[in-house]
């Protein structure tokens, strides 16, 4: 409850600043690609609960010739990129965080059809409500793998508490502004989690 109380108080007492900075983020995101400014997708959330995740659209929506979705390294743009490296696709996010499927820190969201992939002990990851950053997040992001990022998205499950979520959130203005291990090495994004051998 505490958590959640310090979510609720830190997003609506900062309402005017974020609203104030989504709303120039979606005009550019309208005139630079267009229509639909949000990007929706099913996400697993606490205890696997899945929920809508709203984000900024970043890629464009190019199709192959049999209508499959292009890789991501040939949709995402410049703009798009620039969008991620500043996490400001990240702030239709925050209306998830009013809602209670998410929190300000927590494990990241990760896609539904990783959910039969996890092992017994990065399954506990959600244990805790999905984050808009996470421990994993400040302590390397995308440049680390993904059994290195379970590990520590546990050990925040473990862990938590009010300091370390303050922590959690200085760090994460840090790694936006030097704009560190935004993406995996040779990736656009991050590569797909296709299961740990052990």
């Amino acid at each position: 409850m505490a958590k959640r109380l310090f979510d609720l108080t830190l997003v609506i007492t900062t309402a005017p600043l974020w609203l104030t900075v989504a709303i120039v983020v979606g005009c550019f995101v309208f005139f630079k690609l267009g229509k639909p400014i949000i990007f929706s997708q099913k996400r697993p959330g606490l205890n696997g609960k899945i929920f809508r995740m709203a984000k900024f659209r970043t890629m464009e929506n190019a199709l192959d010739d049999n209508g499959i979705s292009l890789p991501d390294s040939e949709r995402l743009t410049s703009f798009g990129n620039k969008l991620r490296s500043l996490s400001l696709d990240e702030f239709p996010g925050l209306w998830n965080v009013l809602k209670g499927d998410m929190s300000l820190v927590g494990p990241r969201p990760l896609l539904v059809e990783y959910l039969p992939l996890y092992n017994k002990e990065q399954a506990r990851r959600h244990n805790a409500r999905p984050g808009i950053t996470g421990w994993a997040q400040v302590n390397g992001r995308n440049a680390i793998s993904w059994e290195e990022k379970f590990m520590l998205d546990v050990w925040y499950v473990e862990n938590q508490s009010f300091w370390l979520d303050i922590k959690i959130i200085f760090l994460t203005v840090k790694k936006v502004f030097f704009k560190e291990g935004i993406s995996a090495e040779g990736e656009v994004t991050m590569h797909k989690f296709t299961g740990s051998d052990a």
